[in-house]
């Protein structure tokens, strides 16, 4: 029996990209294991793990959490997926994060959301959120049912701070800088794959085309349980 190949992923692209939509349908149609830096860290801080402690006194401060913080964390966790696909998201975020990972796999490829700057805070600046369920509205394409209330609940929702005009370009500039020469470091190595577009649903044909090239298509039942 040939086993099919195994896929090692990363998904780029800027806050409000869509990320988050194109990840779950990765999952979803390919059966792969998707690896978020940020649910991580929110699981080790809940945990208080020793990683846990220590990057929540980084972030009470405001400041970003050291490359080897980081790259400790998802290594970790990489570890013990040696027997299945999977698709990392948020990491690395530094070539130095990179650097640390190509020593650990070989990464197949990278896939580049290009959303436009100006499409990101228009899409941002209209997310709403519900605090205790984490359920987000977003006013043009998904609004609640009756304005600023949680369709489940009946509670207030509020805005996010890093949904805010002002703090929304604060950040895409912080992801330019950060993030320009992560990109630059996977293209020079040919695994650069930028998909462009300023919607989800007409860029995920094109992804969903790129990935079964890479990987066969996964039922249903095989997803529950990827190899």
């Amino acid at each position: 029996m040939v086993l099919p190949p195994l896929l090692r992923a990363v998904i780029m692209g800027p806050p409000g990209s869509g990320k988050g939509t194109v990840s779950a349908r990765i999952i979803k149609h390919f059966g792969v294991k998707h690896l978020s830096s940020g649910d991580l860290l929110r699981d080790n801080m809940q945990k208080k793990t020793e990683v846990g402690i220590l990057a929540k006194s980084y972030i009470d401060q405001g400041q970003l959490i050291p490359d080897d913080i980081m790259t400790q964390l998802m290594l970790n966790e990489i570890k013990g997926l040696d027997e299945y696909s999977w698709l990392l998201d948020g990491f690395p975020r530094t070539v130095a994060q990179a650097e640390a990972l190509d020593k650990e796999c070989q990464i197949d490829t990278v896939i580049d959301l290009d959303v436009p700057f100006e499409t990101i805070k228009c899409r941002l600046t209209a997310r709403w959120i519900h605090p205790a369920s984490g359920r987000v509205y977003n006013l043009e394409f998904s609004p609640p049912k009756v304005q600023g209330i949680d369709d489940i609940t009946g509670e207030p929702l509020v805005q996010r701070d890093d949904d805010k005009p002002e703090t929304v370009s604060k950040r895409l500039q912080a992801y330019d800088a950060q993030t320009k020469p992560v990109l630059e470091y996977y293209r020079k190595k040919g695994l650069l794959k930028s998909f462009s577009g300023t919607e989800t649903n007409k860029i995920w044909p094109h992804i969903y085309a790129f990935l079964q090239t890479k990987l066969p298509h996964v039922s249903q039942k095989d997803a529950a349980n990827p190899r």
